[in-house]
């Protein structure tokens, strides 16, 4: 099952190795992991995705309290939250295809963000199965290129108090 694990981080050098190198110790896989800054600039989010069984989460949760630099980890294994990856795409779009690939795009809600002769790129950001099922209506056309972040994720306003306690 996949689990998604929030942390709150000290925003500095090193940081990031350091939780890495946890993981690669104890020979825990990470399925994604984004980083970035938070409203404070001390202070930086990492939303770690990882495959495991309630017992493996409950081990990487506790190892990762364990790392100085951690100021907050949460598991948001069980609670409601709003979680989206980022897509770039470019697809094959000659000029008599370009209707139906933005008829699709429109579809799942992304934009095209740029059109070049030959290809159009597109950006969709939602959960990962809608990206996957993007993906797979895309590929008819030919994916040129793809990128993605990791996940994000925040628990839903009305789950906000019982995570902050």
């Amino acid at each position: 099952m996949k689990h998604i694990i929030s942390a709150l981080v000290q925003n500095k050098p090193g940081v990031l190795a350091h939780v890495a190198g946890m993981f690669a110790a104890r020979a825990f896989n990470i399925d994604s992991l984004a980083v970035g800054r938070t409203d404070d600039p001390a202070l930086s989010r990492m939303t770690i995705v990882v495959v495991g069984d309630d017992k493996v989460v409950e081990q990487v949760r506790k190892q990762l309290e364990k790392i100085v630099e951690i100021v907050k980890v949460q598991d948001f294994s069980f609670k409601d939250v709003i979680a989206h990856d980022l897509m770039l795409m470019c697809v094959n779009a000659p000029p008599e295809k370009r209707h139906e690939i933005v008829a699709l795009v429109e579809m799942f809600k992304g934009k095209v963000v740029d059109i070049g002769t030959k290809f159009v790129m597109v950006e969709l950001a939602d959960s990962e199965d809608k990206l996957e099922a993007f993906i797979d209506a895309c590929k008819p056309y030919g994916i040129k290129n793809m990128v993605r972040t990791g996940t994000v994720a925040m628990a839903r306003l009305s789950q906000q108090a019982v995570i902050n306690e």
